[in-house]
């Protein structure tokens, strides 16, 4: 059915409109007038917006530059589509094959930075919904396209946009991957932070949501920690009078996936340096576990597994020591009584708890309407009866709506290509998306 809806003419639509949006870059920057982001977001947001009111929807572009939304229908009830215009930066350019901003067609794929994240899923949904209206079909609600603009950072933009407008009543975010993720884990970001040391200065590791894959030490006493790195079966190498520590990056949701640098860096320098609490916490407690078990004991909930708990870096100076800490929280777990026992547990080695950030999480019944009427989309349009409603440790923009879910627009077979060089979507998977929903729509939004 979705193959009828969505034409030639609006696969073309749409990868042309993708061109643009992906020829503007949109990283953040320093603030300017009328744009919190810096300039190049507020550009490429505009650009949007002119896409837009290209396609006939009703547009809003929030003066100040945090958000903009696009809609059509009527209806008492909004369906909303959430996605972000905000990209990573494209990093070292040598390593793409392609301008990661043509936004060209090489072969079968289009390429360039934002085509899977966010870009290229807000512009199959915006065609998607055009094509259902190019058929002659009649919408029972409002539907609202919602554009955040600092989703890679700190959430600003959408957060801006729930203060200023009206909720939506049902709707996804085309900003994850095909079937249905009903549930995404709280976020907390913290700091641990203990006394100093006169004897060892570290300053390593990596961003709050990524495991280590790289750790550093340039003390005096190499010989010793290298001894205690062979002891461990630890890999390391020497590099520029450094010995760096060998591990496996990987995204903070699926820590125990990976192998954490910092951790394994910290316990060989507990064996060197002992008696130091902040050492010991690691070398003795926390060791290698991804899951916090050692400290918190098993921490888990039926709707959304296991927690992960991610120690991202180590900073030893005379002043103090601060630890990055990641923490992907089961949805039915009490966040409150969690952190009292982190702290508690995290003193016993002069360590202190700070607070750096929250986003609450996701949870939307399996059985609710939303989440069996788009798995029954996703498999009568893909054949997929195998695949399930998903458990997520990552963070969309549908936590931040009323009875939302992500909801594509990668499929299980997409090559992930996501924050990286020579990031692609290849046109079948993006032309299928734009198929799954425009039938999701029709269902919801159509009498």
């Amino acid at each position: 059915m979705g193959a009828e809806l969505v034409q030639e003419q609006e696969r073309k639509a749409a990868l042309k409109a993708l061109k643009r949006l992906v020829a503007k870059p949109s990283y953040n920057e320093a603030p300017a007038p009328g744009a919190p982001f810096g300039s190049k977001i507020r550009v490429a947001l505009d650009e949007l917006m002119k896409i837009c009111d290209e396609l006939g929807y009703q547009t809003y572009e929030d003066p100040d530059g945090y958000y903009g939304y696009a809609e059509t229908g009527t209806g008492d009830e909004t369906f909303g589509i959430i996605g972000h215009v905000d990209t990573v930066p494209a990093g070292d350019l040598s390593t793409w094959e392609h301008d990661p901003y043509c936004g060209e067609t090489f072969g079968d794929v289009v390429y360039g930075r934002g085509v899977q994240d966010d870009k290229g899923p807000v512009i199959a949904a915006l065609f998607a919904v055009k094509a259902l209206e190019n058929r002659g079909l009649q919408f029972n609600k409002k539907i609202r396209f919602i554009f955040g603009t600092d989703e890679e950072t700190l959430w600003r933009g959408i957060a801006k946009y729930n203060q200023k407008e009206a909720p939506i009543d049902l709707g996804f975010s085309p900003d994850a991957e095909f079937p249905v993720t009903y549930a995404e884990k709280g976020l907390q970001q913290s700091y641990l932070v203990g006394p100093g040391s006169e004897q060892l200065v570290v300053d390593t590791g990596s961003a709050f949501n990524a495991v280590p894959d790289r750790a550093e030490y340039a003390g005096l006493k190499q010989s010793e920690v290298k001894v205690a790195l062979e002891k461990h079966g630890f890999k390391y190498h020497e590099e520029d009078g450094k010995l760096v520590v060998e591990g496996r990056a990987i995204h903070t949701m699926l820590a125990p996936q990976g192998v954490n640098a910092v951790l394994r860096l910290a316990i060989a320098l507990d064996d060197v340096f002992k008696g130091f609490g902040p050492l010991d916490f690691i070398g003795q407690c926390f060791k290698e576990d991804a899951t916090g078990t050692n400290l918190l004991g098993d921490v888990k909930d039926e709707a959304s597994g296991h927690l992960t708990f991610n120690i991202s870096s180590l900073k030893i100076t005379p002043k103090e020591t601060r630890m990055q800490i990641d923490l992907r929280i089961p949805v039915a777990i009490d966040r409150d009584a969690l952190l009292e026992k982190l702290s508690q547990n995290v003193a016993k080695y002069d360590l202190k708890y700070e607070h750096f950030d929250y986003v609450a999480p996701l949870y939307v019944p399996k059985d609710t309407e939303l989440v069996k009427t788009l798995m029954a989309v996703y498999q009568d349009q893909t054949g997929d009866t195998k695949s399930q409603p998903q458990v997520s440790g990552g963070a969309t923009f549908a936590r931040t709506m009323h009875n939302c879910v992500a909801f594509g627009a990668m499929l299980p077979t997409t090559p992930d290509f996501m924050h990286q060089a020579n990031e692609q979507w290849p046109l079948k998977d993006m032309f299928k998306a734009m198929d799954i929903f425009a039938e999701a729509v029709k269902r919801l939004c159509v009498d």
